[in-house]
C-alpha cells in the first residue's frame, strides 16, 4: 500500500480525528471548531480524500496568533484549521514509525515516550563524565527560517511517496493569514501545526547525524541543543566547525549574541540550571527564570481584586503548583518550595481576610474559626493593611495551614516531597 493511502485509511484518520478532539485548541481561519469537526468530516471525508488523491486539496491557510515570551518579545503561532490538523495528524501518524528507526538516541523532542526530563538526566551523565565545556548553539528562529527545498529534498531521501511529499510541500506554502491579509510562507515551518514538530526533528536529524560522525556528546530537545566536551580549546573549536555546518548545510541561521561556550552552572537549559554540590558532582536546580515565572503564575492567581470562589481559586493554584513541580521534579529545591509555599499562604489569607469584608462578619469567622471575641475584636477593627493582617497571630490561627489544606490546597513542599526523584 502506498504511503498516501495509509494515511488516508479510514482507521488512520479516525485515530487522527480522536488525537485532535483530544488536544483542543482554537479553529483556523475557517471557523469550524473541534467539537464541529466530527460531523463535518462525516458529511465530507470521502470528498476530501478524493481531493488529496487527485493532488487538488488545497490546505488552507494558517491563521497567525502571537504568544509573549520571556524577554518581551513574541512568538508567531500559526493555528491550522481543524480539517488541516486531522489531515497533518494523519500525516505524522504515518512517518513517525519510520523516521524513529533514523533518529538520534539522544534527540528527545517531540517523541514518543520521551521528555525533557530524559534530556536533562544524559545531560547530567554527561557532566558528571568530565564533560563540562558546553557548547550551547541557538538557532535564530529556527521554525520561522527553515528552507523548503532543502526540507524535502531530506524527506525524499526516505519517502518515495510522490503524491504524499506534494501534500506534505502544499501544507508548507499554505500561507499565513493576518488581519485578513494572507500572505506567502516561502521559508519556515508554522509553528502551531501537528506537522511542524515532525518536519523540525526531520530537518535537525541532519544535524545530529553530524555530530555522531564527528564522535560528539550531545542532547537535543526540537531546536534547543546542547553539545559537550572537555576541554574549552575543543568547545571553541567546535562551535566554530558546527556553526558553518548549520548555515553552509542546512541553510539555517545560528544567533551569534545568544551562541556561547560555556560551563555548568552558566546555562539554562529547558528552564533547568545546574550547580556544584561540595563533592563536586553536578545537580540539577529550577533556572532562577523558570522560578520567577512560577511566582508570577501564582501572584497572578492570588491576586486580591479578582472576584472568583476561594474553591476555585484554589483548583487553579493546585493546577499550576501541580504542572511546575512535576516538570521539576528531579531539581533540587526543597528550601525554594518551602519559602514559596510560605508566600502562596500568606496571600490567600490576604483574600479571605479582605472576602470576609464587614467588621461584623470578621468577629463572627475569627470566634467561630476559635479566635476568642477580644482577639477577634481587636483584629476586626484594626485599620492595618491586608498583608499585615496576615501576619498576626489571630489570624494565622483561624487560617492555619491545616484549614488551607482541609480547603484542598495543596503545599508546594508536600508535592515535591512526593514527587521527587533524586538523580
Amino acid at each position: 500500500m502506498e504511503l498516501l493511502e495509509k494515511v488516508l485509511d479510514d482507521k488512520n484518520l479516525f485515530l487522527a480525528y480522536k488525537q485532535v478532539y483530544k488536544n483542543k485548541g482554537a479553529s483556523g481561519i475557517d471557523g469550524v471548531t473541534v467539537d464541529e469537526l466530527g460531523s463535518f468530516m462525516y458529511k465530507h471525508k470521502e470528498e476530501i480524500k478524493e481531493q488529496i488523491r487527485n493532488r487538488k486539496y488545497k490546505p488552507s491557510p494558517v491563521r497567525r496568533v502571537y504568544i509573549p515570551k520571556e524577554n518581551g518579545d513574541k512568538r508567531g503561532l500559526g493555528i491550522p484549521t481543524v480539517v488541516d490538523r486531522l489531515i497533518q495528524q494523519a500525516i505524522v501518524q504515518v512517518l513517525s514509525p519510520i523516521y524513529e528507526k533514523q533518529f538520534s538516541e539522544t534527540s528527545y523532542g517531540f517523541r514518543p515516550s520521551r521528555s525533557c526530563e530524559m534530556a536533562i538526566i544524559k545531560l547530567l551523565e554527561y557532566f558528571n563524565d568530565g564533560y563540562t565545556w558546553i557548547v550551547d548553539i541557538d538557532l535564530q528562529k529556527f521554525f520561522d527560517t527553515v528552507c523548503h527545498d532543502k526540507l524535502i529534498s531530506i524527506i525524499m531521501k526516505t519517502i518515495h511517496d510522490g503524491e504524499l511529499v506534494s501534500l506534505i510541500r502544499k501544507y508548507l506554502v499554505s500561507g499565513v493569514m493576518e488581519n485578513g491579509v494572507i500572505s506567502p510562507t516561502d521559508v519556515g515551518t508554522p509553528q502551531g501545526g501537528n506537522l511542524s514538530p515532525l518536519l523540525s526533528n526531520i530537518m535537525l536529524n541532519e544535524l545530529d547525524k553530524e555530530l555522531e560522525k564527528r564522535g560528539l556528546k550531545f542532547t537535543r530537545y526540537a531546536d534547543d541543543c546542547i553539545i559537550v566536551v572537555q576541554s574549552e580549546k575543543a568547545a571553541n573549536r567546535v562551535m566554530e566547525s558546527i556553526t558553518k555546518f548549520i548555515e553552509k548545510k542546512l541553510g539555517l541561521k545560528v544567533n551569534v549574541e545568544k551562541s556561547k561556550v560555556a560551563r555548568p552552572n552558566q546555562i539554562k537549559y529547558l528552564g533547568f540550571g545546574f550547580y556544584y554540590t561540595k563533592t563536586g558532582i553536578i545537580k540539577p536546580k529550577p533556572h532562577l527564570k523558570s522560578i520567577k515565572k512560577f511566582k508570577r503564575k501564582l501572584k497572578q492567581l492570588t491576586k486580591r481584586n479578582v472576584s472568583i470562589s476561594l474553591s476555585y481559586r484554589i483548583v487553579r493554584i493546585n493546577q499550576v503548583i501541580r504542572g511546575w513541580i512535576n516538570y521539576f521534579r528531579i531539581a533540587d529545591m526543597r528550601a525554594i518550595m518551602k519559602n514559596i509555599g510560605s508566600h502562596l499562604n500568606r496571600r490567600i489569607r490576604c483574600i479571605i481576610w479582605k472576602q470576609w469584608k464587614t467588621c461584623d462578619n470578621r468577629i463572627k469567622c475569627l470566634k467561630k474559626l476559635g479566635v476568642y471575641e477580644n482577639n477577634a475584636r481587636r483584629c476586626a477593627y484594626s485599620r492595618k493593611s491586608y498583608w499585615f493582617m496576615s501576619t498576626q497571630i489571630s489570624i494565622k490561627y483561624a487560617m492555619s495551614n491545616d484549614r488551607l489544606k482541609r480547603k484542598g490546597l495543596i503545599f508546594p513542599i508536600d508535592h515535591y516531597l512526593k514527587v521527587h526523584i533524586s538523580v
